[in-house]
């Protein structure tokens, strides 16, 4: 029975010792921590100075911008409304001038103007290439483009329609529909065929009346 007493006092003391040693490298390791931390910090200030937080009354409250309306439905109704405005069945041919080249001008235009719209007497401010569109979505880029070019005042227009020859019989179908929609736009005043260097029977020259009466096209 002595024996085991003993033997137990030295296991019970074996286990202080362990408990001892585990605490004093877990207070050790604390104490590497925290000096690390102080190093860090004292690095840190050191580095950008005195930092003092920032008071709640004297942050400026930031409104966030509201997004612009997108007017979708007055597109909507825009594009239908050109759809509409347009028509394919519309007999131009009676307005068509043909002596020396196609052409096309209103009742108050004179003839000299179309003579020097086929001359180049002005400078083209804007062009448009209906080539591979379908007949819908070169109604409606035509009529965008020519109710943009008038906005901007920019008069004096070429749109290449292509001479039809990829088209079922090799016949310039889109070319007879542009003639159309055009004279179909009271912004157009005249057009013409473009000369040989500007298309020839693939392109029309085109030419928009004054947006206002101090503004004219700009000759060459």
């Amino acid at each position: 029975m002595k024996v085991n007493g003993i033997n137990n006092l030295g296991l019970l003391r074996d286990a202080l010792r362990a408990e001892q040693a585990r605490a004093a490298a877990e207070a050790a390791r604390l104490a590497a921590e925290a000096a690390r931390r102080e190093r860090e910090r004292h690095l840190f200030t050191q580095s950008v100075g005195r930092v003092e937080p920032v008071r709640r009354g004297a942050q400026a409250p930031l409104a966030k911008p509201l997004p612009a309306p997108e007017p979708r439905q007055r597109e909507l109704d825009e594009q239908a409304a050109l759809r509409e405005a347009l028509s394919d069945e519309v007999d131009v041919e009676s307005l068509l001038l043909t002596d020396d080249g196609l052409s096309f001008r209103r009742p108050d235009v004179g003839i000299d103007v179309v003579t020097k719209l086929r001359k180049g007497h002005w400078a083209i401010q804007g062009e448009l290439d209906l080539h591979g569109l379908r007949r819908d979505e070169a109604r409606e880029q035509l009529a965008d483009f020519i109710r943009l070019a008038f906005q901007h005042s920019n008069r004096c227009l070429r749109v290449v329609h292509g001479k039809g020859h990829g088209s079922p019989g090799r016949q310039p179908v889109l070319k007879e529909k542009v003639q159309r929609w055009l004279a179909q736009r009271q912004e157009v005043i005249c057009f013409a065929q473009a000369a040989g260097p500007q298309g020839g029977a693939g392109a029309l020259i085109v030419l928009l009346g004054s947006r206002s009466p101090q503004r004219s096209a700009k000759p060459v």
